[in-house]
């Protein structure tokens, strides 16, 4: 699983720092989540293929995560593109392409297929035989969701010299691998755990962007391998999360405490703050492993 930061500042863009826009790479599923002005841009610079985007998830309708998905959509038109490309989001997301698309004259190449959101209970979106992808009801100044990220089990690995030793025919590898036992000709039954290694824990990512300090997610996100928060302010500001309706990075690290959570990256920060180390010092007052998201950086979950 490899997550890679386009963007992670609120607001405006800036020369040196640009609105929430991630691409997440899970079990051969490349996921765009939220799409900020400039994020094609960025899907360049840090050479992330647009044809492997199949899925983009959008957290909520205010400029700074959508304002770059009408841009996104129209290259790839102009690249003849003709693979399907679906977008979940919050209800009038699809008016809101659609709109942009009929004024401008624009046509699209490719199937645009919609999924829009009104619920404020978790709702599974996607899955396949590798991946899950749910909801995480949020509260912000307008409907938002968050986004549950979860890899299914993998099958168990072949210990190949002990599968041969015991003659046993390539037939059976895929139900070995499931964790069946094997069954010999003479009757003798070799136990699965002598001819197989457990598979690593399946992995997990929330991300959870834009938010007030909102404990009632964490039974949803428990012992999550990583999650992403939002950290617009920090305490200092903490009488501005109320009306704005964003969160400190201390809250953030006390989600991540509650949740048990493996790791905790912290994003979408307020420009007033010169410095991002402040945002790392006070999360880490409550929680140990924290990790800032910066433009282009790579994390390897």
């Amino acid at each position: 699983m490899k997550l890679t930061i386009l963007g992670c500042y609120s607001a405006t863009p800036r020369a040196d720092a640009h609105p929430t826009a991630q691409v997440l790479q899970i079990r051969n599923h490349t996921f765009l989540l939220d799409c900020g002005e400039g994020t094609q841009r960025q899907l360049r610079k840090y050479k992330v293929s647009f044809a492997r985007i199949k899925h983009i998830f959008i957290t909520h309708l205010h400029g700074d995560h959508v304002y770059g998905l009408i841009g996104f959509i129209s290259t790839m038109s102009l690249l003849n593109r003709q693979q399907e490309l679906t977008i979940y989001g919050p209800k009038g997301i699809k008016e809101l392409i659609e709109v942009q698309l009929r004024i401008s004259k624009s046509r699209v190449s490719f199937p645009l297929k919609f999924q829009e959101l009104s619920s404020k209970k978790p709702q599974l979106l996607f899955e396949d035989d590798k991946v899950s992808v749910e909801t995480i009801p949020l509260q912000h100044r307008v409907y938002t969701n968050g986004y549950l990220f979860k890899e299914k089990p993998k099958n168990r690995t072949l210990l190949i010299d002990e599968v041969e030793k015991h003659n046993i025919d390539v037939a059976f590898y895929n139900n070995i691998k499931a964790g069946k036992d094997v069954v010999l000709d003479n009757g003798k039954v070799i136990p699965n755990e002598k001819l197989t290694t457990p598979p690593p824990p399946p992995k997990s990512y929330a991300f959870c962007t834009d938010t007030v300090y909102k404990p009632d997610i964490v039974p949803q996100i428990k012992n999550v391998t990583t999650l992403y928060h939002e950290a617009t302010f920090q305490e200092d500001k903490l009488d501005l999360c109320d009306f704005t309706q964003h969160s400190t990075a201390k809250q953030a690290g006390m989600i991540a405490k509650q949740a048990n959570a493996k790791k905790l990256i912290l994003g979408h920060y307020s420009s007033r703050y010169k410095s991002l180390q402040g945002f790392k010092t006070e999360a880490e007052t409550v929680f140990p492993n924290v990790a800032l998201a910066k433009d282009g950086k790579v994390f390897d979950l």
